[in-house]
């Protein structure tokens, strides 16, 4: 059964996943703190910090059709005032003719409680080849 902390950081990262389904930078902005880093795909192998890499991403023209992501098998490591979220995130989307579709990412992401509040500081997505 998950603790509190783990229920508040699976709702923050279901939050975040859905900002970013929707296109949403102003909740994506709310969740992430400045300085975040990744490593991704769209990165190159390289490690990118803040925020403006991603806003790009968020201002290209979106579809009819907002995806759907779900985290399976989802591991919570709460370490004090930090936590590390894996899991593997499922996208169900219809693509340009309207068919569905799925794809999956693997996902490590970073939370850090800064000044009492739980911010996104850190992730790493890959896909599923």
């Amino acid at each position: 059964m998950p603790t509190d902390t783990e229920t508040t950081l699976l709702a923050l990262n279901q939050k975040l996943l859905d900002s970013i389904a929707e296109g949403d930078w102003a909740t994506y902005t709310t969740l992430c703190d400045p300085s975040i880093t990744c490593v991704e795909p769209e990165a190159l192998a390289h490690v990118v910090a803040g925020l403006e890499f991603h806003k790009f991403y968020f201002d290209l023209p979106g579809g009819t059709s907002k995806p759907r992501n779900t985290m399976c098998d989802v591991s919570v490591r709460v370490m004090g005032d930090a936590a590390v979220l894996a899991y593997f995130r499922l996208t169900q989307y219809l693509d340009a003719a309207g068919n569905p579709g799925s794809r999956g990412t693997e996902e490590t992401r970073v939370w850090q409680k800064i000044g009492g509040v739980w911010k996104h500081v850190h992730f790493h997505r890959s896909p599923v080849k």
